[in-house]
């Protein structure tokens, strides 16, 4: 069974807060690295995945909107922000084994590994350039997972943080990945959904 890969990503936001913090949106939409990431209308934040590739066609993975989509043309959009692409989407859901049991079926994504920390587990899937981090925790009650925020891998992350100052995002501290460094965008600036910013794979 084939691997899906994630090639678009839908947000239900405003665009004038991404545009202020860096990112350059055309027609509703802006390419990063090998995603496009489209606004739609609304508040609701990460609302939906498109996926190319997919071996069904799964319009919903235990609760996550799911559409076919196609891969985007052309060279890499740059951006203000020198954001190089998606390191990784955060779900949450309430059963670590339902969810990433339901992603592995639709798109043929394994689940890589499991980490325990402390009150939550993580389980990790790949598809295409995106890692999919599951986030089991026992304060979502819902029988459903839910798409929650995502993480973006920039060129110079103490850079990016000099520059957008620490009204808008926090400081660079030590990741859980050995050797990297990540900061967090203040929910003031109001993007709709968290968003990280860290330092490249």
């Amino acid at each position: 069974m084939s691997t899906a890969r994630i090639v678009e990503l839908r947000v239900s936001s405003p665009v004038e807060p991404w545009q202020r913090l860096g990112l350059d949106v055309v027609d509703g939409a802006a390419r990063i690295g090998g995603v496009m990431l489209r606004f739609v209308e609304g508040h609701d934040g990460l609302v939906g995945w498109g996926m190319a590739d997919a071996a069904t066609a799964a319009t919903d993975i235990d609760g996550l909107a799911t559409f076919a989509a196609a891969v985007p043309d052309g060279d890499a959009q740059h951006h203000r922000l020198r954001v190089l692409g998606f390191d990784h989407v955060v779900v949450m859901t309430s059963s670590l084994e339902r969810t990433c049991g339901a992603i592995e079926q639709a798109t043929g994504a394994e689940l890589r590994r499991v980490r325990e920390a402390g009150a939550i587990r993580q389980g990790f899937h790949r598809m295409g350039e995106v890692i999919v981090e599951v986030v089991e925790s026992a304060q979502v009650a819902a029988s459903s997972a839910s798409f929650w925020g995502f993480v973006w891998n920039v060129d110079d992350l103490h850079e990016v943080c000099n520059t957008l100052g620490p009204e808008v995002i926090g400081l660079p501290k030590p990741a859980v990945q050995s050797g990297r460094y990540i900061a967090t965008v203040r929910n003031g600036v109001g993007l709709g959904l968290p968003l990280a910013l860290m330092t490249p794979r």
